[in-house]
């Protein structure tokens, strides 16, 4: 697609403004700052989520070893104790009954050892049957290499298994045979093959072929590496964070990584597998669907699944190195990730905080079998207070309809919109196939179409001088339709120095057929998190808008259409969400 010049112009600064400050790596240290200590009665919690999980003060970025055992379930995180920025990290832990309200309790692991003296990095927890938690994570040793090490509880009874022991035969995994040292990273979860050998991968890179290198065990201490990866993939760069776990082909029950220990009838033996790598060179989280071949320890993606930065995202916006894991109370799989701050730097350390996690997930796999669909876990509607509602109310063009009635800084809204006139959709150039994200930027909130822009305007000032827009847009390409969805921060903020990126994504619907689409928004202070289509695709921003200074300001919560064809609200539904409990045990 061709755009004018003062297009392309905004784009460079876009990309510029990315490589200064927009896409943080998560292991960027600033020295000055990694210790700059911060009093909780000082912290500032203008922009601080409420019913998202984050500790009270501090640095956090990925999630780490997420378990239910022994009916609890298990947070672990990297976290500064000592500062607002990266640097000095170690695994805190943090337990809950509910995956909603939580207890903190003391860290989990620390840099002591030769193995891990200079860091502890990303991992994964696998319940050993009969003996219960192992966790395989990342140590920077002595030699400042990369390699694999484990821990274990001290004391399995403990519910909330508040110390863990680093065995001396560490690291159980190391650098050789051509690996690089320093980029050789984040195990996954262990399972079990029916030949009784465990299974893990390791994320890494040969030059710029991404890959992720498989081990086995006979008992999950002694790793050999196999003499092939599992998967690899040419210029794509380093895998952060991989994640391989089986789905089955219909319905929302999740499955076991150690599957053949897992009860099963006979409706559920077809499973396919995800596999998720986190991308270092772009920082977003990308996956294939398709088939791990036992039998000869390859991961084969689906002739339809793209396998590369232009594939499928769990999210199309600020949301990175997500970990997922089995969970045996509702036999379901819950995927959690990190949401970066996108403020500047000296912002983090004035507010005494950074880094924040999405709502966990359930992820199943969709009935046409090319994507997984993502909901937030159903305990979140435990915080749910305060209702309104709206039903068969018609947005003509230019229209914009207020929410009321609920808090609009903490808001759960779900609205289904009925479409019409499909057939007066603006042509698509299917150029804009590859880059939905520079489409949505093309074609924002504020630029008139056909089939919308329709969605919510949310965290918005009355006078629209601030806003986030999550909107869907629908175009005609030959007989069918193409549905793209939106979440433009562009007019997040007043504040001009600040990273405000306009998201976007392709929504696998026939809307033809269906004649509408439901967008739910979790909309928490300083974070939106946007499903489209029942979580076809999801959106995450993550925005500061300075109305939220003034604490006398309102804000206001909007449904709005900026397209020529009327738009209906056959419902929405908003509640306004009560604050988590996130306590300290420590």
């Amino acid at each position: 697609m061709e755009f004018p010049t003062q297009f392309r112009t905004l784009l460079l600064f876009f990309f510029f403004f990315d490589m200064r400050q927009g896409v943080r790596g998560s292991h960027e240290l600033f020295n000055e700052s990694r210790s700059v200590a911060v009093e909780l009665s000082k912290v500032d919690n203008r922009y601080k989520p409420v019913y998202h999980f984050r500790p009270p003060k501090n640095w956090m970025n990925d999630p780490n070893a997420p378990m239910y055992f022994n009916g609890i379930y298990h947070f672990l995180y990297q976290y500064n104790p000592r500062g607002a920025v990266w640097g000095n990290i170690v695994w805190a832990h943090a337990v809950s009954v509910d995956l909603v309200n939580w207890k903190i309790v003391e860290p989990a692991i620390y840099p002591t050892k030769s193995f891990d003296i200079n860091g502890c990095w990303s991992g994964s927890a696998t319940i050993l049957p009969g003996k219960g938690p192992a966790v395989l994570y990342t140590g920077v040793d002595s030699r400042n290499r990369q390699v694999q090490n484990i821990v274990f509880p001290m004391n399995v009874s403990d519910p909330y298994l508040r110390r863990w022991y680093k065995p001396d035969y560490n690291p159980v995994m190391r650098p050789v045979d051509g690996i690089n040292a320093t980029s050789f990273r984040d195990p996954t979860t262990g399972w079990k093959a029916s030949d009784g050998k465990w299974r893990t991968i390791v994320g890494s890179k040969v030059d710029r072929m991404g890959t992720v290198i498989l081990y086995r065990s006979d008992d999950f201490i002694h790793w050999k590496k196999a003499s092939r990866p599992l998967h690899s993939v040419m210029n794509t760069g380093m895998w952060e964070c991989p994640d391989l776990f089986p789905v089955l082909c219909r319905g929302k029950r999740g499955v076991d990584h150690n599957r053949h220990t897992t009860p099963v009838n006979h409706i559920d033996r077809c499973v396919k597998h995800v596999l998720k790598v986190s991308l270092d060179d772009t920082r977003y989280d990308y996956y294939t669907v398709g088939k791990y071949h036992e039998d000869s320890d390859e991961y084969v993606p689906n002739l339809n699944s793209i396998d590369n930065a232009n594939g499928l995202r769990y999210d199309y916006g600020s949301f990175y190195a997500s970990k997922s894991f089995y969970d045996d109370k509702k036999q379901r799989r819950i995927l959690w990730s990190w949401v970066n701050e996108t403020d500047l730097i000296s912002d983090d350390i004035a507010k005494g905080w950074a880094g924040v996690q999405t709502i966990p997930r359930s992820v199943w796999l969709a009935k046409n079998g090319r994507q997984v669909v993502q909901w937030p876990v159903e305990e979140i509607e435990s915080l749910r207070g305060k209702k309104t509602e709206m039903k068969g109310l018609k947005l003509k063009q230019g229209s914009r309809l207020e929410v009321k009635g609920v808090k609009a800084t903490q808001t759960d809204v779900e609205v289904v919109f009925k479409v019409s006139g499909l057939e007066r959709a603006e042509p698509f150039d299917p150029s804009w196939f590859s880059d939905p994200e520079k489409l949505c930027a093309h074609k924002g909130a504020e630029v008139p179409g056909k089939v919308g822009p329709f969605g919510l305007l949310v965290l918005a000032s009355g006078n629209l001088t601030e806003y986030t827009a999550v909107f869907f847009r629908v175009f005609k390409y030959r007989s069918k339709y193409v549905t793209l969805m939106c979440s433009d921060a562009t007019r997040s903020s007043l504040r001009s120095e600040l990273y405000k990126r306009s998201f976007g994504g392709f929504v696998d619907i026939d809307i033809k057929k269906r004649q509408q689409i439901s967008l739910r928004s979790l909309i928490d202070r300083s974070i939106v998190e946007s499903f489209g289509a029942k979580g076809r695709t999801c959106i995450t921003s993550r925005v500061y808008p300075t109305l939220l200074s003034d604490e006398k300001a309102k804000v206001h919560l909007f449904a709005f259409n900026h397209g020529s064809e009327t738009v209906k609200i056959s419902n929405l539904k908003a509640w306004e969400m009560r604050k988590a409990t996130i306590v300290e045990d420590v």
